[in-house]
């Protein structure tokens, strides 16, 4: 076990849940199912793309070997063709949360942190209608003309370098007339309070963390994400909602012969570290209370 590892676990209370944050290829998975092994509990996805069924490797899901190590939840239970939100996310773990087993709660998606431990606005459901709309219109015309039709409260907090979180704010105020601000300013109570919970952020150097990506998509290569696409081929289109997983399009693009090797693998580090940017970005703003532990 890494030092910084043992370190983490020996100022844990085996009793209460926990939640780790950190960027993608920090080690988040590796410690929860440590820490699952050497105290007991069961691992909970928080990571936005591995709920999909259709991208176990390109999403970094755990495998089958560490899932027989350890109960996993909610990785890869969501039809690839199938819209999931924050609130159908925190539907699933609410059960997970007052049952038995002690929950380790793993993943890159800050905003379902922000959901669970600050609670949720009740916002009704997007009807069909309006999300194929936005999907066309992302894909044809871009995230920016979604954001230029976004009510100013809105504009002034979103992530205008997210095409997911612009198209949610933009379907919200279609569906139900009301800015997305407005509806988050009747949130309702948290299902699990920071202060009942030991909240981890894993802190990386940003050097360090981008050898960690290029090695793991190496990793991802030699263990079958050349076959991992091709099975997906047929059904892909870039509006289908697992084709938000990092990667997916230049995978689409070198299989169609559009893009050679060299030139796929500088595709997927290149996203994925800007992505890793944007969650760290997204730590450092939002959950400042959170104990932040260096992993390397």
């Amino acid at each position: 076990m890494d030092d910084w590892q043992k370190a983490v676990l020996d100022g844990l209370d085996p009793g209460r849940p926990v939640l780790i944050a950190g960027p993608t290829a920090s080690g988040k998975s590796a410690l929860a199912l440590r820490i699952a092994e050497e105290q007991g509990g069961v691992v909970v996805n928080a990571d936005a793309l591995q709920v999909f069924a259709d991208w176990r490797i390109l999403t970094a899901r755990p495998t089958p070997e560490d899932e027989a190590r350890a109960p996993h939840r909610l990785y890869g239970h969501v039809p690839g063709s199938r819209a999931y939100s924050v609130g159908d996310w925190l539907r699933d773990i609410a059960p997970l949360l007052a049952g038995p087993e002690r929950p380790i709660v793993t993943g890159g998606t800050g905003l379902y942190f922000a959901a669970l431990t600050g609670g949720l606005a009740d916002i009704p459901p997007t009807p069909p209608e309006i999300r194929a709309t936005a999907d066309s219109r992302l894909a044809t015309e871009g995230p920016a003309a979604l954001l230029a039709e976004l009510d100013p409260a809105t504009l002034a907090r979103i992530d205008r370098q997210n095409p997911v979180r612009i198209q949610r704010a933009w379907e919200v105020q279609a569906t139900t007339g009301r800015g997305l601000a407005d509806w988050h300013g009747e949130t309702g109570a948290p299902l699990l309070p920071l202060a009942e919970a030991q909240a981890l952020v894993l802190e990386t150097d940003r050097d360090w963390l981008a050898r960690r990506i290029a090695q793991r998509y190496r990793l991802m290569r030699d263990h079958g994400l050349l076959d991992e696409a091709r099975a997906n081929r047929p059904g892909w289109y870039p509006t289908l909602p697992s084709a938000k997983a990092i990667g997916a399009a230049p995978l689409m693009a070198h299989l169609d012969g559009d893009l050679d090797e060299a030139g796929l693998e500088t595709a997927i580090t290149t996203l994925t570290r800007q992505y890793a940017k944007r969650q760290r970005s997204w730590f450092r703003t939002r959950m400042r209370a959170w104990s932040w532990h260096r992993c390397h």
